[in-house]
């Protein structure tokens, strides 16, 4: 009997959280001061993103190479744990000494933890092969230089992306780890509520 009504106010805060979704997202919308990780060797362009990002309500952390960037986000040792660092994005220029914005895209997405993260890619020479060779080891934009202020409005997308599938994971999540604990007519009340939450988050996503 517990169990159960445990599980039944599990219930009821999922179908108030559906009712009450609109809010929160409009929250996460509104949010000024997402972390963005830039990295460029440049220093004139390493300074230009930073106040462009600044300019635009971006809490920004700058590094002038892939190395320290990876060292920022907990990847030069083994990866075990999840890394401290709390990055948003990454912007990276592709051209740079030593490890080339495409290797730490490649680290990025070959790490359990990191993988979701968006990375954008800057580059001053528009080379069609190399805009596919990012985009294809997932690379979520890719910009040409210089960087323009009109730029900032589309990493908020692919921030708003992330984050909405973050979400998704979430609610996947927790649905599978009370499973167990309910009975049949709420598992499948249970499924259905989640499924509309899922719904909502990737169409908010799909229209930012």
């Amino acid at each position: 009997m517990e169990k159960l009504n445990q599980s039944s106010s599990f219930l009821l805060f999922l179908d108030r959280s559906s009712r009450t979704c609109s809010p929160c997202m409009a929250a996460v919308a509104a949010e000024p001061h997402f972390h963005v990780l830039a990295v460029d060797d440049s220093h004139t362009d390493r300074k230009l993103i930073e106040r462009l990002l600044k300019t635009s309500s971006y809490h920004v952390t700058a590094m002038d190479s892939a190395s320290k960037a990876l060292e920022f986000l907990g990847l030069l040792d083994q990866e075990t744990t999840a890394p401290e660092a709390d990055v948003n994005l990454i912007i990276t220029d592709y051209c740079m000494p030593g490890m080339t914005g495409y290797d730490l895209l490649k680290k990025i997405k070959e790490s359990c933890f990191l993988k979701d993260i968006p990375v954008v890619i800057m580059s001053s020479e528009n080379l069609p092969s190399r805009i596919n060779r990012c985009l294809e080891e997932g690379a979520n934009d890719f910009f040409l230089k210089p960087i323009q202020l009109s730029d900032m409005k589309r990493l908020r997308s692919h921030i708003l992306k992330g984050k909405s599938k973050d979400i998704s994971n979430n609610i996947i999540k927790r649905e599978f780890s009370i499973e167990s604990i309910l009975p049949n007519w709420a598992r499948t009340r249970l499924s259905f509520t989640a499924w509309k939450l899922l719904s909502y988050f990737s169409f908010f996503a799909c229209n930012c």
